[in-house]
């Protein structure tokens, strides 16, 4: 894959840079994945702000309470390259939906999930510009697992790196 592609992973609360999704990224891409006190919302946001800064990656990935983490940091301006989000939990987390114009994102979502309904996710996407804002069902649970077993999550990383590349990143 793309070594030099930059990625940083924003995970979930059941996850950490050691994750399944975290090592599967670092396999594939120059990839990060910051540590944070997932008890602490806006501590983490600080904490991904300060890697983003860094890093300044080409694309940012966050699964379920790391997509509230980076929904909250592109409403906040922080971020506004191409983002995939696993499962996000924004409107959980009382965040609103709100997406920038013109801003690529993805965001995957099981079809089977029964801790965050997929419905979340199918009104953040309404609110993004159309054309830029893909909705991607999947017949799966919370976790997405068979996006890692099956290669998409690494072939959706690559697409999104390649759109940060044709957006002169």
């Amino acid at each position: 894959m793309r070594r030099d592609l930059r990625v940083q992973f924003v995970h979930g609360l059941e996850s950490s840079p050691q994750g399944v999704k975290a090592q599967l990224l670092a396999e594939h891409f120059d990839a990060r994945t910051p540590e944070m006190n997932t008890r602490d919302f806006e501590g983490s946001i600080a904490a991904q702000t300060r890697a983003l800064e860094a890093f300044d990656p080409h694309v940012i990935v966050g699964s379920s309470y790391g997509g509230a983490i980076l929904v909250a940091m592109i409403q906040r301006g922080v971020w506004r390259g191409p983002t995939l989000l696993i499962a996000q939990a924004a409107l959980r987390r009382g965040l609103p939906a709100a997406l920038p114009e013109e801003q690529d994102i993805w965001l995957v979502h099981g079809s089977r999930d029964d801790i965050i309904g997929v419905e979340d996710s199918r009104v953040l996407a309404r609110a993004g510009t159309p054309g830029r804002v893909r909705l991607i069902e999947i017949d799966d649970v919370h976790a997405c697992h068979t996006t890692v077993e099956d290669g998409r999550l690494v072939a959706w990383v690559a697409e999104l790196g390649a759109l940060a590349e044709g957006a002169g990143d």
